[in-house]
């Protein structure tokens, strides 16, 4: 996505990357939109800093709210939409989604009865001391969670064994130009 120019348009609430904080952001600020993905916002604004924006706050930077997604979420296998979802979350400063980047290590499902799962899922981050790590694992969760047969979603971030490019898909690598 190449940077879009956009004013925010009321004051919204943000997390700050790298360091995971919560801030709001005063309507009026310049920001630039770096990238897109997965519903969610990154943004920068003109001294560099960069913020985390939720899809539900779309409007904020002149973007589209989150369409109802219930139906998407209903169809195919549990594993498969598990999945699905998994590969929806994204590393806020870098364009490739988790699952692709090598992040998720371990996702088993619990079945509990019919159309009720429990999801436990271990992951882990590119840097160990990375502030976003909390808000990765709540994405995760909460989009988990959005599943209608599943009950809860467990996420645990693991740091062994510890992430590295290797770890990545093909075309992670090559999106990200390592190949």
């Amino acid at each position: 996505m190449a940077h879009e120019r956009t004013t925010i348009a009321r004051e919204v609430p943000a997390i700050q990357i790298p360091d995971g904080i919560d801030v709001t952001i005063p309507q009026g600020e310049e920001v630039w939109i770096t990238q897109e993905l997965g519903g969610s916002f990154t943004i920068m604004t003109d001294r560099g800093a960069m913020f985390r924006i939720d899809e539900k706050n779309a409007d904020a930077i002149g973007k589209e709210p989150p369409k109802d997604r219930v139906t998407e979420l209903a169809e195919g296998s549990l594993e498969d939409r598990v999945w699905a979802q998994l590969k929806k979350c994204y590393d806020p400063e870098i364009p490739v989604n988790i699952v692709d980047l090598g992040l998720v290590y371990d996702c088993q499902l619990h079945e509990k009865g019919p159309e009720h799962s429990d999801v436990t899922i271990k992951m882990t981050l590119t840097a160990p001391g990375c502030g976003m790590g909390p808000v990765l694992a709540t994405d995760v969760k909460n989009r988990i969670e959005d599943l209608p047969d599943v009950d809860t979603a467990d996420v645990e971030v693991v740091l062994d064994p510890p992430w590295n490019q290797n770890m990545m898909t093909e075309a992670a690598k090559l999106q990200l130009g390592f190949m």
